[in-house]
């Protein structure tokens, strides 16, 4: 066989091959080409945080954080309160974002981060970052719905040039010396600062968000309340600021002081629960499998549980519907008849007036078990009746 022929053979067989599997290398191709252009187009950032300065997320914070470096702000970001205290160590005048909506620092993190920092500007704080901010700043519920935007109905500058702001869903503090962004007079305002200014409350996530910073005034107010100083810290607390005394604490540390008492109490009524409801209704039967339960068994067990229950209303109706299924099959009737066509068939072969069947069988409605007892002998009587032959 010369080198020719090989090669002949070869390429014949490798266009077979080909051929054979042409729709398996078109599907990998389609596959190598998709894979490559979505790790192409994945975006190299994958910071999900909500408020985060890396985030372009509707949620995230990465436009507020580009137009404050636009404007000559030097926006750093940290994640740990390390970080941040070593940030502020080196920028003594620095401004810190501090959006904590977990409730990771305590009181003296949130000390410390005030005395560091010229202003302290915190997003929609919760309950255990209020009482650690010392300021007398209290929670006072959320904007009422039906209300988008809120005027700054305040004297001070950042709010009065701001103007109208988004306040979908915002919280309302009191306490603080100025206020702004009041639904009425008599809430809280969703803008709360100090006199001196050092320390301010934004009652919203949604004015620094990437999708509603456009609307309405509240580019203005995050850039003016968060650009004051040439240097800002947008710090976002993770886990690892938890505070740690190095010993875990114990239940009685966790629990609220209330859960001693309510805990004896709940006792109590499980104990009263248990002597009422755990009395033993007999022995214990073992039965092999299955187990073959007779038909009187199972209705003598249904009467019991609509006596139980006082269901005079749904013994009567299936007492009903099983007079008129006997009475349909033994005039020949068929499933498909009608009461109506029941009463007929009854009222000819007794011979009596249909509309006094209908009342006895149909309208007829027990309220009480005397009058269930009364009734059902009869429509029993009745069944006997018509049936006899």
């Amino acid at each position: 066989m010369t080198a020719d022929t090989q090669t002949v053979r070869w390429s014949a067989q490798l266009l077979g091959w080909l051929h054979r599997h042409m729709a398996w290398i078109i599907i990998g191709a389609i596959v190598v080409v998709l894979g490559s252009v979505t790790v192409v187009q994945s975006p190299t950032n994958t910071d999900t945080a909500p408020l985060s300065a890396r985030n372009a997320a509707p949620d995230g914070g990465m436009a507020a954080a580009e137009i404050l470096r636009r404007h000559g702000v030097a926006v750093t970001e940290s994640d740990s309160f390390a970080t941040t205290t070593s940030l502020l160590a080196g920028k003594p005048r620095a401004t810190v974002l501090l959006y904590d909506r977990n409730g990771y620092l305590d009181s003296a993190q949130l000390h410390s981060l005030q005395q560091s920092a010229t202003r302290v500007v915190v997003v929609a704080p919760g309950l255990r970052t209020l009482t650690g901010l010392g300021r007398e700043i209290h929670n006072a519920g959320v904007v009422p719905n039906g209300t988008s935007t809120l005027e700054a109905g305040c004297g001070q500058a950042d709010p009065l040039v701001a103007g109208r702001v988004s306040s979908k869903g915002a919280f309302l503090y009191t306490g603080a010396e100025v206020t702004c962004y009041r639904p009425s007079s008599n809430d809280g305002g969703m803008y709360a600062a100090s006199a001196d200014g050092r320390l301010v409350v934004l009652g919203s996530t949604a004015l620094l968000s990437n999708d509603l910073l456009q609307v309405e005034g509240n580019a203005a107010l995050a850039l003016r309340t968060l650009g004051p100083t040439s240097d800002l810290v947008w710090y976002l607390p993770g886990l690892g600021d938890v505070p740690n005394d190095g010993t875990p604490p114990t239940l009685d540390e966790l629990a609220p002081p209330w859960v001693g008492f309510l805990g004896l109490w709940l006792a109590v009524v499980a104990l009263l629960a248990v002597l009422w409801r755990g009395r033993r209704l007999g022995p214990l039967v073992f039965e092999p499998l299955p187990v073959v339960v007779k038909a009187v068994e199972t209705a003598e067990g249904r009467a019991r549980l609509y006596q139980d229950s006082r269901a005079v209303g749904q013994a009567a109706d299936n007492l009903r519907a099983g007079t008129l299924t006997r009475l349909a099959k033994h005039f020949r009737l068929g499933p498909e008849a009608g009461k109506d066509a029941i009463l007929d068939a009854v009222s000819r072969k007794m011979k009596r007036p249909a509309q006094e069947l209908r009342t006895l069988l149909l309208d007829h409605r027990p309220r009480t078990e005397p009058e269930l007892v009364q009734w059902a002998q009869s429509i029993e009587k009745l069944e006997q009746e018509a049936t006899a032959a």
